[in-house]
């Protein structure tokens, strides 16, 4: 899909740049030329020598270089691309590209260019989190500027949370995407995430550690491959996929409705850790401690949301994917929790304590299909998201 096309990739500075290098050679691999800026700050985590020699031409780096400038001025550079990918688009230089500065070599490529722009954003938690780059982020979306990323985990610094650079996988995704619509263009996806917060009464109620991670990064590798995504999801600490429909909702009734409301769709992907059990009786007022003990809570059963899309006889997606969190033999209960379900896929994980899932950067699925069970090995959750979403594009072509 890539061979013949043309690559301006800026590298911004900041540890990230580091998977420049294999973003590169995938791409390379890809049969795409890579056309390498990299910026001051960039050179000061990879050198210039190792990205001209994965790129196998000249690296720019000097905006009054005037040997560059006979060559090939800087204004040519920037136009004689098919797609111009920032990666990693520090939070300065996302400033600079909201605020049309045009100071350095790469911030004067990204003014001077009517090619299409993807950044694949990455820096500290707090600095993606501030409010600075939370409108910097807004104005380039409403610019056009395409965007794969950030992913949440473990960062360099030692925080935790979303601001890490997107795998090469997904970044490899979002370009083909951007180039060519992407294998999913066309294509309307259900995704529900999150966990549901079911009320004891107005300040307490039952939930789950469910983060939302996973979700999140399963909805933005489907933007990222063109679907149109609608993403319904309880309260979850990750943050919303930028490109999709966003449908926040409490309660695992309110998620169904939301899930109903969407259809028709050509797959729904249920990765949200649904409450099986509701309070029926849920106070209006806040519960009081009392000399009669405690107050006794009678529960009710919350409607399967994938067994119900499942079994539609009427505008049944002709894709649906179920999550099945266990924490003992795990390919046993997802095998029959998908013949149970009436699915058509079930992605397996272990959510035990000690595996570290449950509200980690990392997961470990098994594919449970008609075919049998399917291990992938483990990986980050945006890994994960980018290989079913690849596999969800190989069964709708083929559906």
């Amino acid at each position: 899909m890539l061979a013949g096309k043309r690559i301006l990739l800026i590298i911004g500075g900041g540890i990230a740049a580091f998977k420049a290098l294999e973003l590169i050679r995938r791409l390379r691999e890809r049969g795409a030329a890579v056309t390498p800026v990299l910026t001051r700050a960039g050179a000061e985590f990879v050198t210039p020598l190792s990205v001209s020699a994965l790129a196998g031409r000249k690296v720019y780096q000097d905006l009054f270089d005037l040997t560059d400038e006979a060559e090939m001025g800087h204004i040519e550079l920037s136009r004689s691309a098919d797609l111009v990918v920032v990666a990693p688009a520090t939070a300065d230089l996302m400033a600079k590209m909201a605020q049309g500065l045009a100071d350095d070599l790469a911030a004067t490529l990204l003014l001077a260019t009517d090619t299409p722009v993807l950044i694949a954003p990455a820096m500290n938690v707090r600095m993606w989190q501030h409010p600075a780059t939370q409108r910097n982020l807004a104005t380039l979306a409403g610019d056009g500027i395409r965007r794969v990323g950030p992913g949440a985990g473990d960062m360099a610094c030692g925080e935790h949370g979303p601001g890490r650079m997107a795998e090469p996988a997904e970044i490899i995704a979002a370009v083909e995407a951007a180039l060519a619509g992407g294998p999913l263009r066309g294509r309307r996806i259900v995704v529900t995430s999150g966990p549901t917060h079911e009320p004891i009464d107005p300040v307490r109620y039952i939930a789950n550690r469910s983060s939302g991670a996973q979700g999140a990064a399963i909805a933005r590798a489907l933007a990222a491959r063109g679907a149109e995504v609608v993403f319904v999801t309880g309260p979850a600490t990750a943050p919303p996929p930028e490109g999709a429909e966003v449908i926040p909702v409490e309660t695992a009734r309110e998620m169904l409705a939301a899930v109903e409301g969407a259809l028709p769709a050509d797959a729904a992907i249920f990765a949200a850790a649904v409450a099986d059990w509701h309070v029926a009786d849920a106070a209006q007022n806040k519960l009081k401690k009392t000399q009669g003990g405690m107050p006794a809570l009678h529960f009710a059963e919350n409607p399967d949301i994938l067994a119900t899309i499942s079994g539609l006889q009427n505008g049944r997606p002709p894709l649906v994917v179920g999550f099945a969190a266990e924490t003992e033999d795990v390919v046993a209960h997802a095998t029959a929790k998908r013949a149970r379900k009436g699915c058509d896929w079930i992605l397996a994980n272990d959510v035990s304590a000690e595996s570290g899932i449950m509200g980690g950067a990392e997961n470990r699925i098994t594919l449970i299909s008609e075919g049998g069970a399917e291990d992938w090995p483990r990986m980050s959750k945006d890994a994960v998201a980018a290989r079913l979403a690849d596999r969800v594009a190989e069964a709708l072509d083929q559906a």
